[in-house]
């Protein structure tokens, strides 16, 4: 018996070994355990290594080898590509294949929820990175099949709902296998957007600026939670468990993009970061961020634009994107930034090559695109041993086409994943793509055959006219329907031949009348064209694309303008100083500041300056808007909780609304961004120069520590759309907020300067910087009573308000302002506009200044902040103020408010050079500004401002003209858009 074991062990081996863990009752069970060759390829190993008359070497799911004179293993299945190309498939790293959409709960309506409804969970619904895509994914036949006709072999899919969205699942698309060998990993990667879930009412965030500071207090919880070992969220488990996969966040915008790269840096999460594909109107920015990019592929159709009425409504903007977004791909790659392809926000994955197609068209270079599908995104995942290329023990995923993947009409034939083949297409098919004639009858007829296998059609004619056919192709047989001119629909001439050779073919032919007889189809011979003919043509055939300007949107400057040095000669000067208006004098801007005020005979001791004539003409320092809601992204309100201190304006400055060009071309220069009025305690606020054409960042100014708070009908929601209960809903229960937020902050503060812990609250350490004389509030405020109540709050926790805005009833307590220190930032006559007031006169500026308060006008307005000269203009009329302490009301005392009049608000040396010249008085009615300046950069300049009218009329015309033709080729279109961009008030709420 023990002379059998080593041959009975070596049976139970095998037999072991072998064995199929799970029942198949799908026929016959004969696996191909042996090795196969592909011999005689083109084979793209990866992007940069390519290997002719190549073997690959496979065996079950893995590649054994690859590459020249391969010793093939007994047994080896030899497949004979010769003449055709091998590549590795393709990768999606930003799916939700096989995931079902998430909906709505059916009991959803506009009542507020205000607190999370899972216990043991985050505090917030729309944080759950306990979600796991691999429980909720199922295999979909139908999307797979169309996504392995695109090239693709692997997709990493998760479930898009909520700001943390928990794990992927990394999945072959293979039609032959079960899920149990599909799944690669299954938790491939953490994902992230800002977008809320769809299945939680929970109200919080209402706003951009909301998630972003859900997200940084969430990733702060996750630090803290770390030492914590009386605590136990389910949520906070989940996150820490995933941090050492990738993150993928899904940004979906340019701005976002640097959005999130900012929490990325914070964090050190090094965020991949899903992109839009308008990356390429702030591609400094981008590169800036150094971050890995996931960029879909979603072109704009052209415009229908053959009505010029619906035509002349398409914003210039999306004109341009369309002309521009092809060329995306190829500027990331022009300045190296890292990016790989997605499927995702394709309406249709069918145009996901044509797309490609383009943007090669358009200067994408072939080797970065096929690294863009292959080798990128499995580094990315860090999958770079198992797939993304063809190499030892990686996955046999790989693909056969006709042709180099990305020449024109290649075709895929075969997708193998994991050693399985996936047939597309008939390689075995011969291509009859060309122009043939042929005769029937003694009728000449010519048929142009388009398109591969089933996807052949033919266009007939005889004599120029075009007949109607139908065409099938199929194992190299050849069916064209013909109908006849002079037939009725139900006749038709039939053609049939087997395919041997492209040159020509011929087969039999069934006439109208049931008459058989032959036909015989030969190839038109394309005569050889001319070398010099051929740059010719390849000339005519280049693509036409605009410059990308700054902003990418009307108004933009070609080249971001530079700081100059200007002399304006002989101009009236409005100091704003103790020497009040002066005339006759010339202010010399160097270096981006006021350098000299002299006396217009002066000899001037610099050449290298622009001179500008300034007789006639007024020079002002620029004005300051203490109020303002443009230029802000997403939302002005976050309306989900009665204290948003953690939010901040400054996350979300929008730097291409058009709003700030205008307010240029009416002589604003700086605007304080400040949040809406929906809760007693609102965000922090942005201060920013109206840089136009810079980024957000480049704008503001950084040590800008303003905090909106509200009072009145808007905190209470009195007016309300939505059946909210949000504590408060009186003015008695505004004061308690302030008072319980307050006392909470205080005790906050003490225990971290005495050393204790405490969980990092972004909403108490706002507080803190209030109740510490670091952060200043400016209060939404309207009656008297109240406007008392909060100087009252604040004189008990031993602080000062900064700033009363709107404050219509101000005249009622100025005396009561005056003793608090509070400044005034009010309108110039706006009353009796809601209930709250009705008390409101247009004097109350001219009286709170008389009373010797620091008195300011503000927009608060997109419209209005363009005319602000004018509202200053209105102090002179109710109250009888001077026109120059007038013209403080939007310059000077605004600066003061905001605690920036050592740089601007006034014309004096050494201060910033951020001045006006206009035409005239600048609070007459017929004032323009002609030229304005903020750090001695000419953003706004009547005189480029009309040429550049010109140009967009020229442009708008060539880009319309442009959609025509491709309307006219038959390119599918879409319908005309008009874009209204939304204006915030200190209302917006959007819930």
């Amino acid at each position: 018996m023990k002379k059998y074991l080593p041959i009975l062990f070596v049976f139970l081996w095998f037999a072991i070994n072998a064995q199929e863990h799970f029942p198949k009752n799908n026929g016959i069970k004969t696996p191909n355990k042996g090795y196969t060759a592909f011999v005689n390829a083109t084979i793209y190993a990866n992007p940069t290594k390519i290997i002719k008359n190549g073997t690959l070497l496979i065996k079950d799911k893995k590649i054994v080898a690859v590459g020249l004179n391969i010793k093939l293993p007994k047994n080896t299945v030899q497949i004979n590509v010769k003449g055709l190309y091998i590549y590795p498939s393709f990768i999606d790293l930003y799916s939700d294949f096989g995931i079902t959409k998430p909906k709505r709960d059916k009991n959803f309506s506009l009542s507020s929820q205000w607190n999370s409804k899972r216990d043991g969970y985050y505090w917030n619904d729309h944080i759950r990175p306990e979600t796991n895509a691999v429980n909720f994914y199922k295999y979909d036949v139908k999307t797979a099949k169309a996504l392995l006709k695109l090239g693709f072999g692997v997709v990493n899919t998760h479930v898009k709902d909520g700001i943390a969205r928990g794990t992927s699942v990394l999945t072959s698309l293979d039609q032959n296998t079960t899920n149990n060998t599909r799944i690669i990993s299954q938790k491939a990667a953490q994902h992230f957007a800002f977008t809320k879930s769809v299945t939680s009412r929970q109200s919080y965030p209402t706003s951009l600026m909301g998630s972003i500071a859900l997200l940084r207090q969430f990733f702060n919880d996750v630090n803290w939670y770390k030492n914590q070992k009386n605590t136990n969220d389910i949520s906070l488990d989940a996150q820490i468990n995933n941090e050492s996969l990738p993150l993928i966040f899904d940004a979906n915008d340019k701005l976002n993009a640097i959005r999130v790269s900012k929490i990325s840096k914070l964090f050190h999460l090094n965020a991949i970061i899903k992109g839009k594909g308008n990356e390429f109107e702030r591609i400094n920015e981008i590169k800036a961020t150094n971050a890995r990019y996931i960029i879909p592929l979603n072109f704009p159709k052209p415009y229908d634009v053959s009505n010029p009425y619906t035509a002349n409504q398409i914003a210039l903007s999306d004109l341009r994107f369309w002309n521009q977004a092809p060329a995306n791909l190829a500027i990331l790659a022009k300045n190296k930034v890292s990016f790989c392809l997605t499927t995702a926000d394709l309406k249709a994955k069918k145009d996901f090559i044509p797309n490609l197609l383009k943007a090669i068209k358009y200067g994408l270079d072939k080797e970065t695109a096929l690294a863009a599908l292959t080798t990128i995104p499995a580094k990315y995942l860090q999958k770079e041993n198992v797939i993304g290329s063809l190499k030892k023990d990686a996955y046999a995923n790989f693909l056969i086409t006709s042709k180099p993947i990305f020449d024109k009409g290649s075709i895929i034939y075969e997708n193998w994943i994991q050693g399985s083949k996936n047939i597309l297409e008939d390689r075995n098919i011969i291509p009859i793509s060309g122009k043939y004639f042929f005769q029937i009858d003694a009728k000449k007829y010519n048929i142009i055959f388009t398109g591969e296998s089933n996807k052949i059609k033919a266009k007939v004619t005889l004599d120029s006219m075009v007949l109607k056919s139908k065409t099938t192709y199929k194992n190299n047989w050849l069916n064209v329907l013909i109908n006849p001119l002079d037939t009725t629909k139900t006749e038709f001439i039939r053609l049939i031949s087997k395919i041997n050779t492209v040159s020509e073919f011929s087969g039999n032919a069934i006439l109208e009348n049931g008459t058989k007889t032959t036909w015989k189809a030969i190839k038109e011979r394309v005569k050889p064209v001319s070398k010099q003919r051929k740059k010719k043509k390849n000339t005519s055939k280049e693509v036409f694309i605009l410059p990308v300007t700054f902003p990418n949107i009307a108004y933009g400057f070609i080249k971001k303008p530079k700081q100059q040095d200007f002399l304006i000669k002989n101009v009236t000067v409005w100091t704003n100083e103790k020497d009040g208006i002066i005339k006759n004098k010339d202010v010399f801007i160097r270096n981006g500041k006021i350098y000299k005020i002299l006396d217009t005979d002066t000899q001037t001791f610099n050449k290298n300056f622009i001179r500008i004539d300034g007789t006639n003409k007024h020079l002002t320092a620029g004005i300051i808007d203490e109020h303002s809601h443009i230029a802000i992204s997403d939302g002005v309100n976050e309306a989900g909780q009665n204290n948003s201190a953690e939010v901040t304006i400054q996350d979300v400055v929008k730097s291409n609304d058009i709003n700030m060009y205008r307010n240029l071309a009416g002589g604003v220069t700086t605007s304080q961004l400040l949040h809406g009025s929906a809760n007693p305690i609102g965000g922090r606020a942005a201060l920013i120069k109206l840089k136009w054409g810079e980024n957000p960042d480049v704008m503001q100014y950084k040590d800008h520590k303003f905090i909106k708070f509200a009072l009145g009908e808007n905190v209470k929601h009195s007016r309300s759309p939505y059946n909210s209960h949000r504590f408060p809903q009186t003015r008695m229960g505004v004061e308690q907020v302030y008072m319980d937020n307050f006392t909470r902050a205080k005790e906050y503060d003490y225990k971290k300067k005495h050393g204790k812990e405490v969980r990092y609250d972004q909403e108490l350490e706002v507080l803190a910087e209030i109740l510490n004389k670091e952060r200043f509030i400016t209060c939404h405020s309207y009656i008297q009573s109240e406007i008392t109540m909060l100087m009252r709050v604040a004189e008990k926790f031993n602080f000062k308000v900064n700033t009363f805005t709107h404050i219509l009833e101000g005249y009622k307590v100025a005396d009561k302002m005056k003793q608090h220190g509070v400044g005034a930032s009010t309108f110039s006559d706006w009353w009796a506009y809601k209930y709250e007031v009705n008390d409101a006169i247009p004097y109350n500026g001219a009286i709170l200044h008389k009373k010797g308060i620091v008195v300011a006008f503000n927009s608060d307005d997109a419209e209005m902040s363009r005319r602000l000269n004018q509202e200053a203009a209105k102090a002179v009329k109710y109250g009888n103020i001077s026109e120059e302490e007038a013209w403080k009301f939007v310059t000077l005392n605004p600066a003061k408010l905001l605690h920036i009049d050592h740089r601007v608000g006034s014309i004096k040396v050494g201060k910033d050079a951020d001045l006006v010249l206009w035409n005239t008085n600048p609070l007459s009615v017929y004032a323009k500004a002609e030229k304005t300046f903020i750090d001695g950069i000419l953003y706004f300049d009547i005189e480029r401002d009309l040429k550049q009218q010109q140009l967009i009329k020229k442009e708008r015309n060539k880009l319309i003209n442009l959609m025509l033709i491709e309307k006219n080729k038959g390119v599918k279109t879409q319908k005309p858009k008009k874009k209204a961009p939304k204006l915030y008030t200190c209302e917006t709420v959007a819930y």
